[in-house]
């Protein structure tokens, strides 16, 4: 039965994290998973069963602290006019993130080509944007209920330098938080930039449904077939 280590904090990694266990001892794939504003490193373990065992799975910790088991990537505002980020600190975090993945992949000894960063709403925007920015760090991300950042356009890389990138967009066509449109967006930037990607809009709020869970792991199986 898959249990959680004790978090992990090291200067050897940028980030807090804790690792599905029981840890592969040569890892041939790395999913590494980010939650959302609030939200802590656990929140994600479910997106981690059926996994092939010798799959790292990495749960990281955002790195601003809002409350109790309560964390962030930057912090954010929702009004009238959508969602004002701190712009500031999303780009501290996309940097720290992108050394974090590194960081993994020495350690453990998994190539970008088997690593895939997936995550939740402000963890999905991340993961696209770690992704979208250095595309030969990982084989794919995944955008769970997230959106791609305005601010991120002066960061995204040459499409050559995105054609092999997979991506995973799913969305809630009820999404109170962040609504659909964003998916749309998405989308479409996806096909403008050539990224190949699966989008994918359920009956539901802000969230991840089971069906959500299912085609997410579909894809992921996809991207990183079992060795």
């Amino acid at each position: 039965m898959s249990t959680l280590s004790p978090l992990q904090t090291s200067p050897d990694f940028s980030l807090a994290f804790r690792l599905l266990q029981p840890v592969p001892a040569q890892p041939q794939a790395c999913l590494v998973l980010l939650h959302g504003v609030g939200g802590s490193e656990t929140n994600l373990a479910d997106l981690a069963s059926d996994l092939p065992p010798n799959t790292l799975v990495v749960l990281a910790r955002g790195p601003l602290t809002l409350g109790p088991e309560q964390f962030a990537w930057f912090r954010v505002a929702f009004g009238a006019q959508g969602p004002r980020i701190d712009a500031a600190e999303a780009e501290s975090s996309r940097l720290t993130l992108i050394r974090f993945v590194e960081q993994l992949q020495t350690a453990y000894g998994v190539s970008p080509q088997r690593t895939v960063v997936a995550g939740f709403s402000q963890g999905g925007i991340m993961s696209a944007s770690l992704a979208l920015s250095t595309p030969e760090r990982v084989a794919g991300f995944g955008l769970l209920s997230g959106r791609i950042l305005p601010e991120l356009e002066p960061h995204l890389a040459a499409p050559a330098r995105l054609h092999q990138l997979q991506a995973f967009v799913a969305h809630g066509t009820a999404d109170s938080k962040l609504p659909v449109a964003w998916a749309e967006r998405a989308d479409e930037l996806l096909t403008m930039l050539g990224v190949a990607h699966e989008t994918r809009l359920y009956p539901m709020d802000h969230g991840i449904s089971a069906a959500t869970h299912a085609d997410f792991l579909a894809w992921l199986h996809k991207v990183l077939p079992a060795q």
